[in-house]
């Protein structure tokens, strides 16, 4: 069996590890990819995490490499210890995510030892995974990537957060604007906490509200993402749930959506929902993935 080495990542390993990186990605999004730029930038901070980011005080990616060829690829992070970061990454070690050949199990079982090596080196009381790679969607351990849970698994770590449903539809698929479901209901176009928000409002009252980003290729960034969109919140107001206001807001926001072009739309949601996937499923979309979040490393 050839040798493995693990070693610091080297620019020159940069187009290797993103196209390890693409070959993720691909498995959760047909069609999309992300730049060899995008994939460079996680690796040094990564601006979209305003709360959790500057929290980080070390980074180090490493590399698998059998035969000269990028077959593993991690990045691991140290969180500092003092009392501006939350409880949960209080002096912890992350494995921010860890790619891998399907056919490279040992050169993964080398790498994530290294990184395993890594936050014992730094001294942190906790290691934890909640991969994120620079992508939509493309976030915990997806079930398309059963060599990662594999991984994770003979390693000693488990999943304890939640398990979320990537799903999607074809803009063109969802129904147009209707009539509002009941009189005096209107809708209200706003700047949201995560994209776009329409709101449904009768008599001075909010009844609920759908947001959606219509633009995640960061302005050209992540170019193959251009045409996707995703829903950021989702909210009906108790008393008017199931009167179809969800529906209609949703209609309004895929109206805007194709005027500018958006070709799909995701959503999140849990499997022991069963109101808000039958929603979804009314609405058109269909499941991606299943991805299983919060793995933390069980030891002693």
């Amino acid at each position: 069996m050839p040798s493995v080495e693990v070693r610091p990542f080297r620019r020159d390993d940069r187009d290797q590890l993103t196209a390890l990186v693409n070959a993720h990605v691909g498995a959760v999004l047909p069609g999309v990819s992300v730049s060899v730029n995008a994939v460079l930038r996680q690796l040094e901070r990564e601006p979209g995490e305003a709360i959790v980011d500057p929290w980080v005080v070390e980074r180090r990616a490493l590399v698998a490499v059998r035969r000269e060829a990028v077959v593993a690829g991690a990045l691991v992070l140290r969180y500092a210890a003092d009392a501006r970061v939350s409880d949960s990454y209080r002096d912890s070690g992350e494995i921010r995510w860890l790619v891998c050949r399907p056919d490279a199990g040992e050169a993964g079982d080398a790498l994530l030892a290294a990184a395993l090596e890594t936050t014992a080196a730094w001294g942190v009381r906790v290691t934890h995974s909640d991969p994120a790679l620079p992508a939509i969607a493309v976030y915990g351990v997806p079930d398309c990537w059963p060599h990662v849970a594999a991984l994770y698994e003979r390693h000693g770590f488990v999943p304890r957060g939640h398990t979320e449903v990537v799903l999607v539809v074809l803009v063109a698929d969802l129904a147009r604007r209707a009539a509002p479901p009941f009189d005096r209901l209107d809708v209200r176009r706003s700047v949201g906490d995560c994209g776009t928000r329409f709101t449904a409002v009768r008599g001075g009252r909010e009844l609920g509200f759908v947001e959606v980003e219509s633009d995640l290729s960061e302005g050209g960034v992540r170019s193959r993402l251009a045409g996707w969109s995703d829903v950021g919140n989702l909210w009906t107001d108790e008393p008017h749930r199931r009167r179809g206001v969800a529906t209609w807001l949703l209609g309004a926001a895929a109206d805007w959506l194709r005027l500018g072009g958006v070709e799909r739309l995701v959503a999140y949601a849990k499997p022991g929902d069963d109101a808000e996937r039958a929603f979804y499923a009314r609405a058109g979309f269909r499941e991606l993935t299943r991805t299983r979040r919060g793995w933390v490393r069980e030891v002693g």
